[in-house]
């Protein structure tokens, strides 16, 4: 396991000290996530009685191969806790999430959760966002004007931006779990990420995107000196 891993395994198991038999669990998705879903799947089959919601289909494989029981936002609405990581976070807890294309739900989930917690290594801890491109998922209707619509909103709040629409592994058009195209928009660093959020949220075209401003309740950080939390 590289030191990269290690660091994202201590802050997965850091997160589960938190999960209490009963709860309903957002279960996040990404590399950090996977380490959470199997930790959760020891302590499940070591007794421990929850029911994960799922923030992507990866994720779900995961979860019913470690024996997590499962269920839906339909089925149940409302969630104790999300559990996931993220791409880039400040101390302030703004984050940038969507590099692994779930966003949109990620931010459902975690919008339907008394709390969020953040984890990551200490390479994701940034002193402001926008080194790492913003995930912004968008319908294909109408897509170039949508993404002339980004570009206005980002000159409006004096940001200078490159826009590049993913591509899957195999060079074909990436393609969201809900039917939707993503496009990371490079700005380089975000110097008003609320104005930013309410801007992208304004576009008819962006169905969402990868900033999560007021959600995250608390964060572990696994860093080779140690682990930190931070609190909202």
């Amino acid at each position: 396991m590289s030191d990269s891993d290690d660091l994202k395994k201590q802050a997965a198991l850091a997160a589960l000290d938190h999960v209490q038999s009963g709860m309903k669990l957002g279960i996040g998705t990404g590399s950090t996530a996977a380490f959470l879903v199997k930790g959760l799947g020891e302590r499940v089959r070591a007794g421990l009685d929850i029911v994960g919601v799922p923030t992507s289909e990866r994720t779900a494989k995961l979860a019913t191969a470690e024996g997590i029981r499962l269920t839906t936002l339909d089925e149940t609405p409302h969630l104790d806790l999300t559990i996931d990581g993220a791409d880039e976070l400040d101390r302030s807890l703004q984050l940038i999430k969507g590099g692994g294309g779930a966003l949109l739900r990620e931010k459902i989930v975690a919008s339907a959760s008394d709390r969020m917690i953040v984890i990551a290594d200490g390479s994701k801890l940034v002193d402001r966002l926008g080194a790492f491109p913003l995930p912004i998922e968008v319908n294909h209707f109408g897509l170039g004007a949508t993404l002339i619509a980004i570009e206005t909103a980002a000159r409006r709040l004096g940001q200078a931006v490159t826009l590049k629409r993913r591509l899957a592994a195999d060079g074909s058009a990436f393609v969201t779990d809900g039917g939707h195209a993503i496009i990371d928009a490079s700005f380089g660093l975000i110097r008003e990420p609320e104005a930013m959020n309410l801007a992208l949220a304004a576009i008819p075209g962006v169905v969402e995107h990868g900033l999560f401003i007021g959600i995250a309740t608390a964060a572990v950080i696994a860093r080779s000196e140690g682990v930190i939390w931070l609190h909202a």
